[in-house]
């Protein structure tokens, strides 16, 4: 695209065509041609010499584009061609294509020239004259051959002369049983079909040589008669120097025409058969477009240009001499393209030019149309002037479009052109698509692309970034398209360009990326190897290249691909490896590392020697790293590569990348990050304000290297903070401030001088702006005189020289708490049993909490027993206590002493600490059971009889109603005798049984009672005395005996019996199941009379889903301690007998509620109110 025409013609066409070029051209994008009016464009049609098949149906095609889509119209050698009349064309729909169907019909009617007119408003576009005719296979006229008869030795033509075709036959000689003839440089067809014989030879004598013609179009083949010929052997053939058979005489003329192909045929006569060679006076045989073939007989040139005009020689030559033949070629030219008119979009005043130049021999003649008019007989125009091949249209106006014709003939031949002029007024477009990413290798030429349509043509402004416009001064180049041009690309080049297209109808913008990447280069280059025969080799090819782009590597020996299918090479990312090479191996290795932007490439020779006693393999730590070098430098990173030190025979396994902060903490080296051991480069991600140092350690399996020498210093430029303090938290220390903390940023993150810390604060929901304290060198604040326990809303931002950083997360905390200033009120006592009780109150206000709820303090106490006074009750027992957490309004107080008198009061707690009590609460629980009898002795052991003596127990519970006493005997198998009770008033300490088996044991179970029932039981077990009357000697009264008694058994005597098969008795299995609760557990008491099974003692949270939990006892227990029991749970218990096969349950005690008391002093919180066992 060009300037624009100035308004005003010039002082004539000479400085016109200096000032004008081609106006805007149209665009190829169809998504713009959519919307744009459009005159006629045709863009398909047939040749200008259509031969048709009679056979088929004539297609003569028009095709043509346009906006509105044209119409179309014919005319047939030069007049208006009616298609509707004659029912044999049809028309295709939208399109121009002819359809003739010749069936049935004569095809010599449809023969003429046609013309293709293509219309719509804004123009008519014509197509080519196009020549219809028929093709043609005419038989051959009837002729007589007669035979031929020859001397050995002599020249002869066989002459075809086909008939004429449409198109020319193709001509082949053949024998009768459609063999082709052997040609040779003795016996060869011309190019117009005929045979020549150098010399003719007895083994030609033959009947049968036949010209064949075959007719392309009509897949015709027809054949000349046959022709004989006869050679009579001579006893010596007369040998001869050449001559020429073809051309006659010593030269000839030829005309060609530019662009075809140019044959020269010289065929030789002579004996021997004479060789032909082709030169050309005064110049050189184009060898580029130059063959010779058909034995060097012919000499073909194609392409022709005017160069190819002059002389050219051919020589035959044989032993006895040789002959020249002379060809002056002249090159004539039917018209042809210099530069052909092209389609026009101009704006409204504006100026532009058609141009359609041409050349031909002889010079073609001009002539212009408008919309297939001659351009004479068009309505005049002054804005328009027509210099022959030169069309100037000045100061178009919209309306004006239409389709131009240039025609340029002479005698060979014309050209045809249409060029339409649309006149538009467009805003500008851009073409090329949105974020396009142009990538391109350091030191390369970079182009983006911007192209554009409007009308009037848009003018194409570059800026890098947001702001920097682009001129067109070096490094950058505008070119006139739009495109972007950058000589030498380097990494700072890389960013974001804006194109921008402005006319007078307004503006568009289009965004690209360059990227400029870092060019591939082979860092460890393969060396020369000498490796003994059956040994591996190995050639390292490690490449250093840009991040963003994948490497692959390529392997060549002796530049030539790898063996396929030798399991013996291994190609790796930076390595080629050949096991066990052979003599067959030697050679030269190529390593190709490409990228789809560039690549590089090392070369390595391989010498294989026999094998010698290998030296002792040394295993040392690797060399360090060298040459580090810092390239692609960014504000937060940059590109480190380095090159692998030795490796003393033993891989790298990794770089361990090392940085000094020369300006916050000098001397310091610090791990960064670790590269794989095959890594020779690595991106390094950085932090702004600091002076970067780097060095690398290589580690192979003995160990680190020393480190490498540093790399230069890099200064990272200062920059905001990228993040704000954290763990910032607010609370109050005193009940009137609220102190904020903070952890403070290090070194490394503040990013630039002067770090400080801006704090913000407010109360929240109280209509209060921002409150704002800048400190530096801190990680507190304290805002003093706020209100006790308010909420605030605080943010903590950092920042520095360069700006603040992100914007901080808010965080809500209080101001300090006070006491809590009220107690609870209406508190109630609920008493549910002898060892529960159930406390509520109302919760206070908030405002008097003054702080944040930790919940409610139960403080209780049992000043007494209810049978005792208060002169007897015992002196001050510590209070206990039981923390509520939450907003509760009630609890629960497990583990009270039955049949006794408490105090209680409540407080409030906060973080602060407690408030004041409440109003004290007394409450009495009701009579329990009794616990069991102090001690149980048996004394006074006698024959039939015993005494037992018993404490009472040490709490009552309850008013001591008597005793029960369940004794039973054991015989000797350890069964169980029947049982027997005895009732025992309160008041007494002792009883003695009488009318008791003689040397039997007894086991006795006694029991304390009150209203409520028994308590828990004491055991004990005693012998009676042996009955030894008959055996005692008689006794005078104040006299011994006059032997000394047997001794008697101790009823005390334990026994190790196995386990006592207890007789069933009338009633249940178990007794009444007894439980007391413990701190952290629950003591069971139970009696079972039944045949031995697995007892277990189950228990499970009330009202909890999960399973009951077991515990195995003895058969023969009669208690158990469950430990481990939740402070301040309810818990249902039992005790189950199973049967040992099948762990069925067969009998069972009925269900108790146990309550474990809560821990004093220690918070928890108690279970809803359980419901009745079963």
């Amino acid at each position: 695209m060009g300037r624009k025409w100035a308004s005003g013609v010039g002082p004539w066409l000479t400085m016109l065509l200096v000032h004008l070029t081609s106006a805007l051209e149209v665009p190829l994008d169809p998504k713009v041609l959519e919307g744009l009016p459009q005159p006629p464009t045709i863009t398909l049609q047939s040749p200008k010499d259509y031969i048709f098949d009679p056979r088929e149906n004539i297609v003569i095609i028009c095709e043509a584009k346009g906006k509105p889509h044209p119409s179309f119209s014919w005319t047939r050698n030069g007049s208006h061609f009616d298609v509707d009349v004659d029912s044999k064309v049809l028309m295709k729909p939208g399109s121009g294509t002819l359809v003739i169907d010749i069936s049935g019909e004569k095809a010599e009617a449809y023969e003429a020239t046609y013309q293709c007119l293509a219309h719509n408003e804004h123009g008519t576009a014509l197509s080519n004259d196009i020549v219809v005719r028929q093709s043609r296979s005419p038989l051959w006229s009837k002729e007589r051959t007669e035979a031929i008869t020859v001397q050995a030795g002599v020249s002869l033509v066989l002459h075809c002369r086909p008939p004429a075709g449409l198109p020319p036959p193709l001509i082949f000689w053949m024998d009768n049983i459609l063999q082709k003839l052997p040609l040779s440089d003795r016996v060869f067809q011309a190019l117009n079909g005929d045979l020549y014989f150098s010399n003719v030879l007895p083994s030609d004598t033959r009947n049968d040589y036949i010209c064949f013609a075959r007719f392309p179009h009509t897949q015709t083949i027809q054949q000349k008669q046959p022709i004989s010929i006869t050679v009579l052997e001579n006893s010596q053939s007369a040998e001869r120097a050449p001559g020429f058979m073809a051309p006659v005489g010593a030269s000839s003329t030829q005309m060609v025409l530019r662009g075809q192909e140019l044959e020269l045929e010289c065929i030789p006569e002579g004996l021997p058969t004479p060789e032909i060679s082709w030169r050309k006076e005064g110049g050189e045989l184009p060898s580029n477009r130059m063959s010779i073939v058909g034995y060097q007989r012919t000499l073909r040139i194609s392409s022709v240009v005017e160069s190819d005009a002059g002389d050219y020689r051919c020589t035959a030559k044989n032993k006895l001499g040789s002959a020249e033949h002379s060809i002056k070629v002249t090159v004539q030219a039917s018209p042809f393209w210099i530069s052909a008119p092209r389609n026009l979009i101009l704006a409204p005043n504006e100026t532009g030019i058609l141009n359609c130049r041409v050349s031909g021999d002889p010079k073609p003649k001009i002539t212009w149309s408008i919309n297939g008019m001659p351009v004479d007989n068009a309505p005049l125009d002054p804005s328009r002037k027509v210099e022959e091949d030169t069309v100037i249209l000045n100061h178009v106006q919209s309306g004006s479009s239409a389709v131009y014709q240039c025609n340029a003939s002479n005698e060979f031949g014309y050209l045809l052109a249409n060029a339409f002029v649309s006149v538009l007024a467009e805003p500008p477009r851009v073409l090329t698509p949105p974020n396009n990413v142009y990538q391109v290798i350091t030191n390369n030429m970079a182009l983006l692309d911007c192209a554009s349509f409007g009308s009037p043509m848009p003018t194409i402004t570059w800026f890098k970034g947001s702001t920097t416009a682009i001129q067109n001064v070096d490094p950058y180049v505008i070119h006139e398209n739009g495109t972007l041009e950058i000589h030498t690309a380097q990494p700072v080049n890389s960013g974001r360009y804006t194109c921008i297209a402005t006319n007078a109808l307004g503006i568009k913008e289009n965004h690209v990326k360059l990227e400029v990447k870092e060019p591939t280069r082979i860092l460890r280059l393969p060396e020369y190897k000498v490796v003994e025969r059956n040994m591996d080799a190995v050639f390292e090819c490690r490449v250093k290249h840009d991040p963003s782009l994948v490497p692959t590597v390529t392997w060549l020996k002796d530049n030539k691909a790898l063996p396929l299918g030798d399991n013996r090479f291994v190609v790796e990312k930076d390595s080629l490896t050949i096991r066990d090479v052979s003599e067959e191996d030697k050679g030269t290795y190529t390593c190709i590392m490409n990228t789809s932007l560039d690549q590089d490439s090392a070369s390595a020779m391989l010498t294989v020697v026999e094998a010698t006693p290998p030296p002792p393999i040394v295993y040392e730590q690797p060399d360090p790293p060298s040459d580090l070098e810092l390239t692609d430098q960014m504000d937060r990173s940059v590109q480190l590569t380095w090159i692998p030190g030795d490796e003393h025979n033993s891989p790298t396994q990794k770089f361990v990348i090392q940085y000094e902060d020369l300006l916050h903490q000098p001397d310091v080296w610090v791990n960064l990050t670790e590269v794989a051991g095959s890594g020779t480069t690595a991106r390094l991600q950085l932090s702004p304000y600091v002076y970067y140092s780097f060095r690398i350690l290589a580690q192979n399996h003995v160990g680190f290297s020393q480190p490498s020498r540093p790399s230069r210093q890099y200064r990272t430029n200062p920059a905001a903070p990228d993040v704000n303090p954290s763990d910032v938290q607010a609370s109050g220390t005193d009940h009137n401030n609220l102190v904020i903390s903070w952890k403070p940023l290090t070194g490394l993150q503040a990013n630039g001088p002067a770090l400080r810390y801006k704090i913000l604060w407010r109360q929240k929901d109280a209509d209060q702006e921002w409150v704002e304290e800048t400190v530096a060198n801190a990680s507190r604040h304290v805002v003093t005189d706020t209100p006790t326990y308010a909420p605030y809303e605080v943010k903590v931002q950092a920042v520095n020289d360069y700006g603040s950083g992100p914007e901080p997360q808010l965080v809500l905390g209080y101001s300090g708490e006070d006491l809590p200033s009220s107690a609870p009120e209406g508190v109630q006592v609920m008493v549910h049993n002898s060892t529960l009780a159930e406390v509520h109150w109302e919760p206070i206000s908030s405002s008097t909490v003054r702080g944040k709820l930790q919940g409610y303090k139960v403080y209780y106490r049992r000043e007494r027993g209810v049978h005792e006074t208060e002169a007897e009750a015992p002196e001050g027992a510590a209070p206990q206590t039981v923390t509520f957490g939450g907003d509760l309004s009630e609890g629960r107080l497990p583990g009270l002493r039955p049949y006794s008198v408490y105090d209680l009061h409540v407080s409030v707690l906060n973080g602060k600490g407690e408030g004041p009590p409440s109003p004290s609460r007394s409450f009495s629980t009701p009579e329990g059971v009794p616990e069991q009898p102090g001690f149980l002795e048996i004394s006074n052991p006698n024959v039939d009889s015993l005494t037992l003596e018993w404490g009472p127990p040490l709490n009552h519970n309850g008013r001591l109603t008597g005793y029960t006493l369940k004794y039973q005997p054991v015989n000797s198998t350890s069964e169980l005798g029947p049982a027997k009770l005895m009732t025992i008033a309160a008041n007494q300490t002792s009883v003695t049984l009488v009318n008791l088996k003689s040397s039997t044991l007894y086991k006795f179970y006694f029991y304390a009672t009150t209203i409520k029932g028994s308590g828990p039981s004491i055991t004990k077990e005693a012998f009676t005395v042996m009955d030894t009357a008959p055996l005692l000697p008689t006794v005078e009264p104040g006299q011994g005996p006059t032997e000394p008694p047997l001794p008697t058994p101790s009823p005390f005597t334990p026994t190790t019996r196995p386990p006592v098969l207890k007789a069933r008795p009338p009633g249940p299995v178990f007794g009444p199941l007894n439980a007391t609760a413990s701190e952290d557990g629950a003591m069971l008491n139970w009696e079972y009379f039944g045949q031995p099974r697995n007892i277990f003692v189950e228990y499970t949270v009330e009202h909890s889903k999960e399973e009951w939990k077991r515990e195995a006892v003895n058969s023969s227990a009669h208690s158990f301690t469950i430990k481990g029991l939740k402070p301040g749970a309810s818990y249902k218990v039992r005790v189950v007998a199973r049967d040992p096969v099948t762990d069925s349950m067969v009998h069972s005690t009925e269900e108790e509620l146990v309550s474990v008391p809560a821990v004093a002093n220690r918070q928890w919180t108690l279970p809803r109110r359980a419901g009745s066992s079963r």
